[in-house]
């Protein structure tokens, strides 16, 4: 990741991009994976299993409805707290969704990336990720972050982290730091802020995802299991965002008369 401020997307965001409308950039908790499969008497891992299909075919909408950035939650720094039978299962989902997938992501010029700590992964995934982004580098029509083994805070720390190094070796002063800078220094830095962070399964919390990026981002809550999201869901989303007037921390003129 960028060790200093070389992308567009850094600081606060744009109100000409994604302000209104159609957002530029969608950010998804894919939750209920395991619920669902608890419902219906399954295993969690089968449930894992089904969300990946769900995240085909979201991955395809998003495309079909010109959003540029897509950024899923799939694998948090605290999962791996949960039972060792589930870790492996999700530990396995990178390599079934690309080997099963890639090749259309590359065909239909979508650009891969793995946000998140590469500590704790396996040799074998770490290879099948960076393989993945490799094969996808030179796309630019869509762009797909997949935050697996990500936490929104170990995110805000390395970041400080990364920073704290630079002053230390003297390629930077404390005083060089500001909003701007420390985006640079973000797993996020060449991705616009999300404008709408959606999150199904009828939770409504961030669960330390994007906690940086989602200062102005629209929070849309849906109740529907991962499994079972698709096209209509994402649709309807998209619609309950383009009904929020975002200001930015700013007023608006009626605003001002309407105070006056």
């Amino acid at each position: 990741m960028a060790a200093q401020d070389k992308t567009p997307f850094a600081g606060a965001p744009d109100p000409g991009q994604g302000a209104q409308g159609r957002p530029l950039h969608v950010a998804i908790v894919m939750d209920g994976n395991g619920r669902r499969a608890k419902r219906r008497g399954l295993p969690r891992t089968l449930g894992h299993r089904e969300g990946v299909e769900a995240l085909k075919r979201t991955v395809a909408a998003a495309g079909e409805l010109n959003i540029r950035w897509l950024t899923v939650f799939g694998f948090s720094t605290e999962n791996w707290s949960r039972p060792a039978a589930e870790v492996a299962e999700l530990m396995a989902l990178p390599k079934r969704y690309f080997e099963s997938d890639i090749a259309r992501l590359e065909r239909e010029g979508v650009r891969v990336r793995v946000i998140g700590r590469r500590e704790g992964l396996s040799a074998e995934l770490v290879k099948i990720i960076e393989g993945a982004q490799e094969r996808t580098a030179n796309n630019d029509r869509f762009f797909l972050n997949i935050a697996f083994n990500y936490g929104g805070q170990a995110d805000i720390a390395d970041a400080a982290r990364r920073f704290a190094e630079e002053v230390a070796t003297g390629r930077a002063k404390p005083e060089d730091l500001d909003e701007r800078r420390f985006t640079s220094l973000l797993a996020t830095a060449d991705s616009p802020p999300p404008d709408v962070i959606i999150r199904p399964s009828g939770e409504q919390r961030l669960s330390n995802f994007l906690l940086w990026e989602a200062a102005y981002a629209e929070l849309v809550f849906q109740d529907v299991l991962w499994p079972d999201y698709g096209a209509e869901h994402l649709k309807a989303a998209l619609a309950a965002f383009s009904a929020r007037d975002r200001r930015y921390g700013a007023i608006v003129a009626d605003d001002v008369l309407a105070a006056g």
